[in-house]
């Protein structure tokens, strides 16, 4: 684990309007391969930090390098590529078709990059269809529309959709809050063995320190993020 999948360093972030960063880190390294279990308060800027590596915005100054590559060289079209390209993203929010059934979101990730198409197999369908049956979802679900799943279920459809492909950083956020006691500890199973088999980097956040246990690091964000530090000082 001596290369940096992903490399933070000098990053300000401050929303429009807002007098003070609400992120300034020096410099946060996390290596390819390395499973860092990230927590912090409600409001702390968790979900914000995870945005800035996946390309969703950008930050005021600094660089955030990922595989080698410094997403804020990107223009927006590069960084939007780069994310489907390389990111496994389990959004708080699911951010689901709706209309789509549980296997056709899947199989989104597939659809907006070659790349990770030629990664889930001869058969992404059915890639698509074992991380379903991984994660417990009952097959006569998988042509459901999604909206029409229960919250669960949903949280299910999103992880295998973030996993298909094999992408070589996997950014997790509050993945297994809908999930019941047995289910997480499924997600969480699965979750680590598809990292472990390609070798991506995993960043999950979580209120849930129970689950720290499973991760090669723990990192609170107030002790990375100096805005954090000025704030309690």
């Amino acid at each position: 684990m001596t290369d940096a999948a992903i490399r933070i360093s000098d990053l300000v972030f401050r929303w429009p309007r807002q007098g003070s960063a609400c992120l300034d880190i020096p410099r946060f390294v996390v290596a390819a391969g390395e499973r860092v279990f990230l927590h912090g308060p409600s409001g702390s800027g968790k979900s914000t930090l995870l945005g800035l590596l996946g390309g969703v915005a950008t930050p005021e100054t600094g660089h955030i390098e990922l595989l080698e590559r410094d997403l804020t060289q990107m223009g927006g079209h590069a960084r939007d590529q780069f994310r489907a390209d390389h990111i496994g993203f389990l959004f708080q929010q699911f951010n689901l078709l709706p209309w789509l059934s549980a296997l056709d979101n899947v199989l989104l990730p597939c659809t907006f990059s070659r790349r990770r198409k030629q990664r889930a197999g001869p058969s992404p369908r059915k890639a698509a269809a074992n991380l379903l049956a991984e994660l417990d979802l009952n097959p006569d679900l998988w042509r459901k529309p999604a909206g029409e799943l229960s919250v669960g279920q949903q949280q299910r459809v999103a992880a295998a959709r973030a996993l298909i492909g094999r992408p070589e950083i996997l950014i997790a956020d509050e993945p297994t809050s809908a999930l019941d006691a047995e289910r997480q500890q499924i997600f969480i199973d699965l979750l680590l063995a598809e990292a472990a088999t390609v070798g991506a980097a995993l960043v999950f956040v979580s209120h849930d320190r129970r689950l720290a246990a499973h991760f090669d690091r723990t990192v609170a964000l107030d002790e990375i993020n100096t805005a954090a530090q000025k704030v309690a000082a």
